[in-house]
């Protein structure tokens, strides 16, 4: 009895003594994640005006930079706000399709091209924001690719805008120039980002928000053109369309946004306390997805509502052809971006030498 007590003690210590190792095997079994490091422990490029920690060191394996969705980090809102919003763009259309029952013809063609190239900007912009750190050659690629998506998706957001949203009278008056000129103003802004990253470096001087800026501007006036008629057609009209109001939302959204993207606030007036949550990209990107959530909104809304002004403009031919040149606005966007990234690698091997 005495000897059974005894080997049962003895189990029940080797047990516990197993019971207290398992965390360490847990916390063994997973892989290593470093700790965020200040900015005078990376290198000049990763370093962001009033931000002084929440890096996270470079040269690590690309396992590390995926594993650091889950991280504490300056950038980990970025990818959250615009992995969020992607999401919520996938399920909102989703839902809509399910709905509405409809197909991929000429029609509702362009509305598919514009929710890819919503789903092409945030994806790129999350790859950029996740990625960056591991290398200065990994910063200029992802960041790249990241300008690519935003030209993709000012040229999508216009063809939704031509093709759903535009009045008749705005329509008549700039029909054969507003879809040319977007192409070109978005590859333009492309060309302008990338180049101002490829040319200055930390610290900026002005000139690099003026390259990136004035491009993106010139774009983003010329696709809101047709909502901007829209929105003040139906002011002096009294009209109570409810798409009309997702339209001023998303001008609204993107105004604001463009604000705390052009300036460093609040984190200038509060340096350092604003490092992990609360400085202006990160304010920056959550309206920059409640503006693409309001486009969203309001072209379902005008595809929905509006289709007698589409088949009374446009015939197949001419959709397809205005589809089209969105993935030639790609591949040039894509061989500008390749092109810059090569002299890039070049002026890196150099400054190894």
């Amino acid at each position: 009895m005495t000897t059974a007590i005894l080997e049962r003690i003895s189990t029940l210590s080797i047990s516990g003594q197993q019971l207290r190792r398992f965390p360490k095997l847990l916390e063994d079994g997973l892989p290593k994640m470093p700790c965020t490091v200040k900015e005078t422990d990376v290198p000049q490029l990763f370093r962001e005006p009033y931000i002084h920690t929440g890096y996270r060191p470079t040269d690590q394996e690309w396992r590390y930079y995926f594993l650091s969705l889950f991280q504490k980090h300056n950038e980990a809102i970025n990818v959250w706000t615009h992995l969020v919003a992607a999401l919520a763009v996938l399920l909102r259309f989703k839902a809509f399709l399910e709905t509405e029952g409809f197909s991929l013809e000429f029609t509702s063609l362009p509305l598919f091209i514009f929710v890819f190239s919503s789903l092409t900007y945030l994806t790129f912009s999350i790859l950029a924001h996740l990625l960056q750190s591991r290398s200065e050659l990994a910063h200029y690629t992802f960041y790249f690719m990241d300008y690519v998506g935003v030209s993709v998706y000012q040229y999508g957001s216009s063809l939704a805008h031509f093709y759903y949203s535009s009045e008749q009278a705005w329509y008549d008056q700039v029909c054969h120039l507003f879809l040319p000129g977007a192409a070109f103003f978005g590859w333009l802004s492309c060309t302008g980002c990338c180049y101002a990253k490829y040319r200055y470096q930390r610290p900026y001087p002005v000139m690099r928000k003026v390259c990136q800026i004035v491009p993106a501007g010139l774009a983003y006036i010329l696709d809101i053109s047709p909502i901007i008629h829209r929105v003040i057609s139906c002011h002096v009209a009294n009209c109570t369309e409810k798409a009309v109001v997702y339209h001023v939302l998303q001008i609204l959204f993107f105004v604001i946004g463009a604000y705390f993207f052009s300036c460093p606030v609040p984190e200038k007036y509060f340096p350092g306390a604003c490092d992990i949550v609360g400085h202006g990209h990160q304010i920056f990107h959550v309206f920059l997805a409640m503006c693409t959530l309001s486009q969203l909104e309001a072209v379902l809304l005008d595809f929905k509502n509006r289709k007698e002004y589409f088949l009374a403009r446009h015939s197949p031919d001419s959709t397809y052809i205005a589809c089209g040149s969105f993935f030639c606005l790609i591949l040039c966007s894509a061989v500008t971006a390749v092109y810059l990234r090569q002299r890039i690698k070049e002026r890196l091997a150099k400054k190894k030498l």
